[in-house]
């Protein structure tokens, strides 16, 4: 009997065995294919990113080698850089860098190509390169110069001793010291360096662009939690006898923040966001269930505005709608001398059952607002705009806006075509 057993399952035993080894050296070798498919991957965007490095190097030079009066090779100099730059970003992006401290380089990168791509695209036969932009330029010759060195000199060292990257990325991950430490060291000396260099002027237009909001730039004193108890219950139109729970957010850093959930009688909890200095509201959330569509976008718009103005926000303005299902959200904007400021907006979210407000968000407008902001002279008219246009483009309104920190460092204005036209909503864009 055990013959016969033995004899049925012998084969199957050794059948399975031999389908295990296969299918165990099938798993190996994909396994082995994908690990030399990223380590391919590494090894090129880092080899490109020495060579990159190397022609923005090159491309500074260039640009600085031709006389004042050749705009024509600048722009075509500085466009080079910000191509370049860009490819770099992309290959660091592509590194297994997450938990190597090199975001002081790539921050200085990203400053490279906005800096370049700003002084590029405007009309260099108007408004050539400054005695500043100049002298930036020398420096930024001279530093990606050491980087470009540095990078290379582990490039060398790669390849010398066939290094791998994932080597160092599965060390990194389990927090182990890698077998050699020299892609490691080599990238963080980069960042060290890149540390040392000291402040550039990049112009207002770049520099604006890395400025961190924080609690600092605003104004008035801090405010305590019996403060964010009034705002919240006033803002809620809620009783003095509503419940009211504050939380406190951040303290001791830039982003010190009160939350305050305000309980209101036979109502769903209303949720509110307010800044420490100041106590100026950030977000407000009511958390209601809502019912079927029943008001359109228009009505919608309209009460969002009453609501906005009820609640001493002045002078916004609806430029988007944007509705889905029993919701619409919009955008407002404050509006000034007849000019729509895009910086100083605020999100807001409607029912369509009703067409209440239920929630809102205002960190643009609360970082953003001036009371007496300084409106630029519009530098184009409403004719010489059109003419930028394509013929067949059917122009719907026209307005005079300022847009913060568009691609060529400058307001875009237009002029409005009539004060009083009517916004459409809610294909505003």
């Amino acid at each position: 009997m055990y013959k016969r057993i033995s004899a049925v399952l012998f084969p199957v035993v050794t059948i399975l065995l031999i389908g295990s080894l296969v299918w165990g050296n099938q798993v190996k070798e994909e396994r082995n294919a994908v690990s030399i498919n990223a380590e391919n991957q590494y090894q090129r965007a880092f080899h490109d990113l020495s060579y990159h490095m190397d022609r923005i190097h090159s491309e500074i030079g260039n640009t600085l080698a031709v006389s004042a009066t050749s705009q024509g090779m600048h722009r075509k100099g500085l466009m080079n850089v910000w191509r370049l730059t860009s490819e770099a970003q992309n290959e660091i992006n592509q590194l297994p860098l997450a938990r190597l401290p090199f975001n002081k380089t790539e921050e200085f990168l990203s400053r490279i190509a906005n800096f370049s791509y700003k002084t590029g695209v405007r009309d260099l036969t108007k408004e050539p390169l400054s005695d500043n932009e100049i002298k930036t330029l020398k420096a930024l010759y001279a530093n990606s110069g050491e980087i470009t060195k540095d990078l290379a000199k582990v490039r060398e060292s790669v390849i010398a001793k066939k290094l791998r990257w994932l080597d160092v990325d599965m060390a990194m991950a389990n927090r182990e010291e890698p077998a050699d430490n020299t892609i490691i060291d080599g990238f963080s000396t980069v960042n060290k360096r890149v540390e040392t260099y000291p402040e550039l002027d990049w112009g207002p237009s770049v520099s604006s662009m890395y400025e961190r909001r924080s609690v600092k730039m605003l104004s008035g004193m801090p405010v305590s939690k019996e403060d964010v108890t009034r705002k919240a219950l006033k803002f809620a139109d809620a009783g003095s006898n509503a419940k009211c729970q504050v939380t406190a957010n951040g303290q001791g850093t830039d982003w010190e923040s009160y939350t305050a959930q305000v309980q209101r009688p036979n109502g769903k909890p209303v949720s509110m966001d307010f800044t420490r200095k100041g106590g100026l509201l950030i977000s407000y959330a009511d958390e209601r269930d809502l019912g079927p569509k029943n008001v359109t976008v228009q009505q919608a718009m309209e009460k969002a505005g009453q609501f906005l103005e009820k609640k001493g926000y002045r002078n916004m303005t609806a430029v988007s709608a944007d509705p889905y299902d029993n919701l619409v959200n919009f955008t407002f904007v404050r509006e000034q001398d007849g000019v729509l400021i895009y910086p100083e907006k605020m999100t807001i979210r409607s029912a369509l059952d009703n067409g209440d407000v239920i929630g809102f968000q205002a960190n643009d407008y609360v970082y953003e607002h001036r009371d007496n902001r300084e409106i630029p002279k519009a530098k184009l008219s409403l004719a010489q705009a059109r003419k930028t246009l394509n013929s067949d483009f059917k122009e719907l309104y026209s307005r005079k806006a300022i847009i913060k920190k568009r691609p060529s460092g400058r307001y875009a204005v237009l002029r409005n075509r009539r004060p009083d036209q009517r916004i459409p909503v809610p294909a505003l864009h």
